[in-house]
């Protein structure tokens, strides 16, 4: 082989070479390109339904916020959160619930447009995107059409299962407004929605934010409030109305905030509830009307109950007999001048546990009197099986005593029950010549209200007792005005003692 053929052959295998190196390398490059791909798509893509993320999600949003202003249109964001993922999850596996995931994924997808973007940031969410909506109307019908998917069952290993859930939606109404405030908005207003129950949606109201706010001011003045010694008690007088009388006083709780003035228990009650302070308050209150009813008899004021009302949870506390003997033990003050006041709700929990709470308080002398008698959970049982000893006509009863004929029927029937059962019963909210008079008719034991007297300030409790019950140096116990039919107002007006 001549020289010339050699370097020819040569060429030709190092040229061969050289397209297997290219090849190699175009098929690395293909991998890699791949890698990279998935990378991506792992950056920016739910694992389980290979739905957008979070981030990609927000790209989309602020593509659609700059479409939109271009082209004057409105953008709207939908959440959406499932019900009890984390049940199935726990009883049924894992796996289970990522397949409920994909399963409600697709459903999600078909109820939407192919211009809308559905994600999936995590957990049991979904955020979509509407853009280019005319109206808050469009993203409204989205929200139907997605309860409408849900209304057929799943079936997951075998098991149907019902999913519900809730929608919150948010529209921009300008475009100032940013990505993150959309998606926020949206976020909310499906909180909003998770309160009014399942499968329902709320639209996104800067109104429900800032009461939202607002209530979120008040929890966090509310925590500290105790500590600051902001709580204060009232006290309204209860009369016997055969003798006229002062017989007891109610405590009711006020607060003093700092910048808001005095607040009434209906505006900060539910909150304490909800926040979990109702316990420690109401054994604040329980020790500040057993001290201060002390004081009364210390400063040789007659004897009187004063009735405290209790909520619900504290009565099943474990330790509640021990915290009313020993609040009874530093106050001095005899178990006989305290009555604990219950509602019908609070005896229909745990009836036993409550029965052998009650017979004890009766042991040490406290009084018990269910409040708001008839609006509740009325039953004889309770009369018959709890240690007793008072009823509480509701306000709602006595308004309309002497107009309406069942209302009257009702109230007589009570007093009639009760005094069958040796009990005494109190009107509360008494606040006509005529309410007295007829409930006198009826030989109703006690009344309050406000033709007797208001909530006083502990001072003015004193001022009133004293007025009411002095006579010629010695106690006769009457009130003014009392001539064994009607009671005349003892009290002054409201504004005399700043109320």
């Amino acid at each position: 082989m001549t020289t010339e053929a050699k370097t020819r052959r040569q060429l030709l295998d190092e040229n061969s070479v050289l397209k297997g190196r290219i090849q190699e390398l175009e098929m690395i490059d293909q991998v890699r390109n791949e890698e990279i791909q998935i990378m991506v798509k792992a950056a920016f893509h739910d694992a389980i339904t290979g739905l957008p993320n979070k981030d990609l999600f927000y790209d989309h949003l602020c593509q659609a916020q700059a479409l939109a202003k271009r082209n004057q249109s409105l953008t709207a964001v939908v959440f959406f959160t499932l019900d009890r993922l984390k049940l199935i999850n726990d009883s049924l596996g894992h796996a289970a619930g990522d397949l409920l995931l994909k399963q409600v994924a697709g459903r999600l997808k078909a109820a939407l447009r192919e211009s809308d973007i559905l994600a999936r940031p995590g957990r049991d969410e979904f955020i979509i995107l509407l853009p280019q909506v005319n109206s808050l109307l469009d993203a409204t019908l989205v929200a139907e059409r997605i309860f409408t998917s849900l209304q057929t069952s799943f079936t997951i290993d075998n098991h149907e299962l019902v999913i519900t859930g809730n929608i919150g939606i948010s529209l921009s109404p300008n475009y100032t407004v940013t990505a993150d405030v959309l998606i926020k908005n949206a976020y909310n207003a499906m909180q909003r929605a998770k309160e009014a129950g399942p499968n329902q949606y709320r639209t996104y109201r800067a109104l429900d934010i800032e009461a939202d706010f607002d209530s979120l001011l008040m929890e966090n003045s509310l925590r500290l409030a105790l500590q600051k010694n902001e709580f204060y008690l009232h006290y309204q007088p209860q009369v016997n109305l055969l003798e006229g009388r002062v017989v007891g006083i109610e405590s009711l709780l006020r607060w003093q905030h700092p910048k808001l003035g005095s607040i009434a228990p209906t505006d900060f009650i539910p909150i304490i509830e909800r926040i979990g302070l109702i316990e420690p308050l109401s054994e604040w209150v329980l020790r500040e009307a057993c001290t201060q009813n002390k004081r009364l008899q210390q400063s040789g004021h007659p004897p009187l109950k004063v009735a405290v009302n209790l909520s619900s949870s504290q009565l099943h506390q474990p330790h509640f007999l021990q915290t009313v003997t020993k609040i009874l033990k530093e106050t001095g003050l005899d178990g006989r001048f305290l009555e604990i006041e219950i509602t019908e709700s609070a005896l229909a929990k745990n009836i036993t546990e409550t029965a052998t709470t009650l017979a004890a308080l009766a042991n040490i002398g406290v009084h018990i009197a269910i409040d708001d008698f008839g609006t509740g959970y009325s039953s004889l049982a309770y009369l018959s099986n709890f240690k007793i000893d008072n009823l509480k006509i509701d306000k709602s009863f006595v308004d309309s005593i002497t107009s309406n004929t069942s209302n009257a029927s009702i109230s007589r029937a009570i007093i009639a029950l009760a005094h069958s059962l040796g009990l005494r019963v109190i009107a509360e909210g008494v606040e006509t010549r005529e309410q007295l008079s007829f409930l006198h008719s009826l030989s109703c034991d006690d009344v309050q209200g406000y033709l007797l007297s208001y909530p006083l300030a502990f001072a003015d409790l004193e001022q009133f007792i004293a007025a009411n019950t002095r006579a010629n140096g010695i106690f006769s116990g009457s009130i003014k005005g009392y001539d064994g039919n009607i009671l005349w107002p003892a009290s002054p007006a409201p504004e005399a003692f700043g109320h």
